[in-house]
């Protein structure tokens, strides 16, 4: 059984590390916080991004544009399993151009998240684009 404030401090820890990473375009920090089958669904087009080496390869891109936008993801709750090692964050995201702090695009957000050895890994994400 999964202690829900230990999962809830994890998964933010985690969450705060991934967008340490994305505004760092540091792809190596952000691997291992992904598990291999990851799916990511964007926000707007409802692409859906599937697989660790799929998502980092999209991230490749996006930190290799310019101007450079800014994605962060802010954690409103964290919901853990009484039954299995998984929690559920939801939250709001923006994307900002570095460079003119002009937010480009904002929404809202859910995320699955396992316990896997000692570590939280995302499972899967979805993005919803609300401006």
């Amino acid at each position: 059984m999964t202690n829900p404030a230990d999962a809830e401090l994890q998964v933010r820890l985690r969450r705060a590390a991934f967008n340490r990473a994305l505004a760092e375009g540091d792809l190596a920090a952000i691997a291992p916080i992904l598990s291999p089958d990851v799916v990511l669904i964007t926000g707007s087009d409802s692409a859906v991004i599937s697989g660790r080496k799929a998502q980092l390869a999209a991230w490749k891109r996006e930190f290799a544009q310019g101007p450079r936008t800014v994605y962060v993801r802010n954690t409103e709750s964290v919901m853990s399993s009484g039954v299995e090692p998984i929690a559920m964050e939801h939250g709001r995201w923006s994307g900002t151009v570095r460079e003119s702090a002009e937010v480009m695009a904002a929404g809202t957000f859910a995320a699955k998240w396992r316990k896997s050895g000692e570590a939280w890994v995302l499972i899967a994400e979805i993005f919803v684009t609300l401006s």
